[in-house]
């Protein structure tokens, strides 16, 4: 049960995420849901059994610690309903799964996360999906691209690594008017800072394992469908037989509680060091939409209320500044997640993408800004880029 529904439907986000998905009062006025640790449940009776007339059948269709997750997530997404899924990646390839046969047509962001286009280049293949990628800013554009057997766009906005923002209420038009479905990818912004579904998309995936887990422990997915979508979709988790662990479950709600304050910690340490480094010598490029140098900043303004702490930079030279770059640093860990507590760098490879991504004039690097103090990575930053231009 939703702690007074009524009274948190126009509470603000913090006070939303504080006490959302789980009403003490369930459960003896614990603050938090008990983990339940479940396969079999037990029935009262051969009728109810046969029947499945009470709410929990069998732990891989939830249980009160998953409920309570999934509420706290419908809530914040304005879902008619989520399933979790055991990582991101697996928040991506369920929907898929669940809405295209042999035969259809996919249009498939070309900014998409790299293993989001391998499953796409693999799997979906050799299933007999036709899969065609377009460029993130083609917008109302998408139209010439939509076929007579084209049953899902997918979008994800910032493009991963890159950060191109789409038009997401003009791609979602068209595909609308086609009869497509609309998939989005939405880790970077979380619904605190876009909430998808109020733009017209049908189903928003999350890697819960970012930002909503916050502490680099936890895999973790969710999707989120409007009503239209979830019967679909609960069918198709269901009878893959994908379900997560209470305690995982239980960590990322703790997670959420907290989210909408760390985020905010994020994004502004984020911007503040993503406009220094416009100003360092060797830096060519600085791949963050909240700036107002980047080309998708007016779309961000007018869809988006914030930002990831994740962006890009784009150096001089080639893979031995790269390496000297990392290689220098110290507070930020060289590690392919993010979304966590700590800052995190990579250098990122662009080179399976059909249409973007490919002619920047250097390495790019994709940082990922923690909770630590500002100045403390401003100077490990310096550190790299000192270490890069001595190569």
């Amino acid at each position: 049960m939703e702690k007074q529904p009524g009274k948190l439907a126009k509470a603000g986000i913090n006070t939303r995420l504080a006490h959302g998905g789980y009403d003490p009062r369930d459960y003896h006025g614990f603050v938090n849901p008990p983990v339940v640790h479940a396969s079999t449940v037990l029935f009262p009776d051969a009728q109810t059994m046969a029947d499945h007339s009470q709410q929990y059948t069998y732990a891989t269709h939830g249980t009160p610690t998953t409920d309570a997750l999934c509420r706290a997530i419908d809530e914040l997404e304005g879902s008619a309903g989520t399933v979790l899924v055991p990582s991101g990646l697996a928040a991506v390839t369920v929907p898929l799964l669940a809405f295209l046969a042999p035969g259809d047509h996919l249009l498939m962001v070309d900014s998409c996360y790299g293993n989001t286009r391998h499953f796409c280049k693999t799997m979906l293949k050799r299933l007999g999906v036709e899969v065609e990628f377009y460029d993130p800013l083609v917008g109302a554009g998408i139209e010439k691209l939509i076929k007579p057997n084209t049953r899902v766009v997918f979008t994800e906005s910032p493009g991963s690594n890159t950060f191109e923002i789409q038009d997401i209420p003009a791609i979602v038009e068209k595909a609308h008017t086609a009869d497509a479905i609309v998939m989005m990818d939405n880790t970077w912004a979380t619904p605190i800072y876009f909430k998808a579904l109020d733009y017209g998309v049908d189903i928003s995936i999350h890697a819960a394992t970012k930002y909503p887990a916050g502490h680099s422990d936890i895999l973790m997915g969710t999707i989120s469908a409007n009503e239209k979508c979830f019967k679909t979709l609960d069918a198709a988790h269901s009878a893959l037989g994908l379900c997560v662990s209470g305690d995982d479950a239980y960590q990322v709600l703790r997670g959420l509680r907290t989210m909408g304050v760390r985020m905010e910690r994020h994004a502004e340490s984020a911007l503040e060091i993503a406009g220094w480094l416009e100003a360092q010598d060797g830096v060519i490029e600085v791949l963050h939409p909240g700036l107002e140098s980047h080309a998708g900043n007016a779309l961000f303004k007018r869809d988006f209320c914030g930002a990831g702490g994740v962006f890009s930079i784009v150096i001089q030279g080639g893979v031995a500044q790269a390496q000297a770059f990392l290689n220098a640093l110290r507070i930020f860990g060289l590690g392919y997640s993010w979304g966590g507590y700590e800052s995190l760098a990579v250098h990122v490879h662009l080179g399976g993408r059909e249409i973007t991504g490919k002619n920047y004039a250097g390495p790019v690097i994709r940082l990922q800004i923690g909770l630590e103090d500002k100045a403390d990575l401003i100077a490990d930053i310096e550190n790299g880029l000192a270490a890069a231009k001595a190569v």
